[in-house]
């Protein structure tokens, strides 16, 4: 059940901030956005921080799409935690009504993510690093980690894209994410495939 709830926030909050991201970055905002205001960057640009706006964008974009891998969800919850807090001052510094209360309401759903992944963390707070470094980072598909960078790169590039045609970057989009998704779903029924092997070997 706990895992259930991880997931869900997981998928939540990837959703709201990838399509978020791609609404701003897209040309005339034609991406389905679940959150906003699309007009991000013309709002700021107004006290000079129009690239600081495309930049909370494409951050969005990346953060959301790693909270709904499970490959990198941890890194997109981690990453996640100032972007909600930049955006938070934002919103209260231009005294936005309403939008305030909404971003403690996701931050609130991030600590959630945090708290769940805290096996994940904890070495963070080790007062003994060196014990760490005997750990190693076990990759046991690292070619899946570069199929993956290369699907999200592919939908990275898209608001470029969507000046030219629409179609043509909501293809990639399409492409890309089918990509990422599609190896991680392989690499789990691979992974199930070994431990069965295994289990059946020893048995």
């Amino acid at each position: 059940m706990k895992n259930t709830i991880i997931i869900l926030i997981r998928i939540c909050l990837g959703l709201i901030f990838f399509s978020s991201g791609m609404a701003k970055l897209f040309a005339e905002h034609k991406f389905p956005g679940v959150i906003g205001p699309v007009w991000l960057e013309e709002e700021l640009s107004r006290f000079g921080l129009a690239l600081y706006a495309r930049f909370v964008a494409y951050a969005q974009v990346i953060i959301g799409f790693l909270l709904l891998t499970q490959r990198f969800a941890t890194l997109g919850a981690l990453m996640l935690f100032p972007m909600i807090l930049n955006i938070l001052m934002v919103t209260v510094s231009l005294e936005w009504k309403g939008t305030p209360w909404v971003n403690v309401g996701l931050l609130a759903l991030n600590l959630v993510l945090l708290i769940g992944d805290y096996h994940r963390i904890k070495f963070l707070f080790s007062d003994e690093p060196a014990k760490l470094k005997k750990i190693d980072a076990d990759r046991n598909f690292p070619f899946h980690d570069l199929v993956f960078l290369i699907g999200m790169f592919m939908v990275m590039i898209t608001p470029f894209i969507s000046r030219l045609s629409h179609f043509l970057a909501y293809f990639l989009v399409v492409l890309g994410c089918g990509i990422c998704f599609g190896i991680e779903y392989y690499e789990q029924r691979l992974k199930r495939s070994l431990k069965e092997m295994n289990r059946n070997f020893f048995e």
